[in-house]
Parts: C-alpha cells; structure tokens; sequence
C-alpha cells in the first residue's frame, strides 16, 4: 500500500473543559475517498478545521505528505494543495460561474500590479491559459452550459459542483468536503456522486468527506470513518460500518446521556 496523504496522530483540540477532538488518529490513502461520519457533535468539522489549519490542535500531529503542518494557517495550507469546502456553499454571488472559477488559481501575475503595467503580453498569456483551464473543468462537472450564469442563481445541486470545480481549478492534491450532499435534491445528488468518482479516479485527486447524507457516503466512500464524543469509533468499509453494532447504537439509539 503506499504511503497516506494524510495522517492524523492522536490528535486532541479542546474548548474549555470541552473535548471536541479527542485522541484521533487515522490515516487517508491517495485517490481515494475517505469518508467521516458521526452524529452532531461527534467532532468532525472541528477535525475539518484543524486538519486546513484554522484550529491548532493541543496535542498530537497532523501529517500532509508526510511534512508535518501544525501551525500552518488556512492561506498556507491551501498553497501546500490541500483544499475544503464548507456545509453551506461560499459562492461569489454576484460573480459568474466562469468568474468564480478564474480567481481561484493561485500565484497570479496579474496580481501584481508591476507585471501588469511592465509585461501585459504575460499577463494576458497566463489570464487565457486560466480561461482556457477553468472552461475544461466546467465541462466536465457539466456546468459549461451555465458559464456566464450569476453563481447565486444557481440550484443548490449546481452549487456543490460549482465547488467541486473550484477546488480542482485551486490544483489542489486533497479536497475536504463538508456536506456535499446538504440540499441537494436526489437526482443532483447522483450527479454530484458520479463526479466525485470521476475527480479521484481521472484527475489523480485524494477526497475526505463529511456526510450526513449516508446513501451518497455509502455509495462512494470506502473507507469510511465514524466518530463519535471526539473520539474514532471505528474505520472500515461501507459494509462493515453498516452492520456494526456500535455505530448502529449511535445512530439508532444513541440519544446523548
């Protein structure tokens, strides 16, 4: 097997006498989709956000390609290429599709305001060679058709995979989705699914997910994760997790004590 793109060690965050994440430790393979489940305030956004580096945890380390970034913040994690989304979309509204998609590449010249007034010519290269790159991704989430479209026009389907489109134009190499399949209805929710698979399986891109929604996190998540009180309750396949007696207790009777 080779070596995991990301590791969590033993990782613990508290708020006061809170322990939201509690000795987590796991591991997530590249191109795969890893999935991470657990009833409301099991600790899984709380992982989300120490994991892209805007918590710190107290104790234990979390490992991306093996370098160790505790510490890092949300704009530094991002340029290592690790990428998340969030449970309610982030969409510029008033932005276009396509305009949504062009500020997202990093390390733009035309960000510089010396390479814009003293070598235009590369500018404008870069400035179409990103048009170009972001029209392709748009395609291929099946969004093409809406490019020119205000970004908060858009169905809450459309607006995940607006999402998904906007991570892989960041060039990211992990991409942390947090409820993908909030509000979105089922027939969205099977394309969002199949486009997923198609991120990890022809774009070589590493996927963790949160979901709620656990017909999509059975259909595509292998492993699959669960946490419960800011602990790991246990990893395993969809089936495994399904027929587990303790995650079945969480779920089905698990009202908290």
């Amino acid at each position: 097997m080779s070596e995991p793109i990301l590791s969590l060690r033993n990782v613990r965050r508290y708020f006061g006498g809170v322990k939201a994440v509690d000795g987590v430790s796991f591991d997530v393979f590249p191109n795969t989709i890893t999935g991470l489940i657990g009833p409301n305030g099991a600790g899984k956004t709380t992982t989300f956000n120490l994991i892209t580096g805007f918590y710190k945890p107290d104790e234990g380390d979390i490992l991306f390609n093996g370098e160790r970034i505790n510490g890092l913040n949300l704009h530094q994690t991002f340029h290592k290429g690790l990428c998340r989304t969030f449970q309610i979309s982030r969409e510029l509204k008033l932005m276009t599709v396509l305009e949504n998609l062009m500020l997202v590449s990093p390390h733009q010249d035309g960000e510089n305001l010396l390479k814009t007034w003293f070598m235009p010519g590369l500018v404008k290269k870069e400035e179409t060679a990103n048009r170009d790159k972001a029209l392709s991704i748009l395609k291929s989430v099946n969004l093409i058709h809406l490019k020119d479209e205000y970004a908060g026009n858009l169905s809450g389907g459309q607006k995940r995979l607006l999402e998904l489109a906007r991570s892989m134009m960041s060039g990211a190499k992990l991409i942390l989705f947090d409820e993908p399949g909030a509000g979105v209805n089922p027939i969205e929710r099977k394309t969002l699914a199949a486009r997923i698979r198609e991120l990890v399986e022809k774009q070589n891109i590493t996927v963790l997910l949160i979901g709620h929604e656990m017909e999509l996190v059975m259909d595509i998540c292998d492993p699959i994760i669960v946490m419960d009180w800011g602990k790991k309750l246990m990893e395993g396949t969809p089936d495994e997790v399904a027929t587990n007696p303790q995650v079945l207790e969480v779920y089905l009777g698990g009202a908290k004590k």
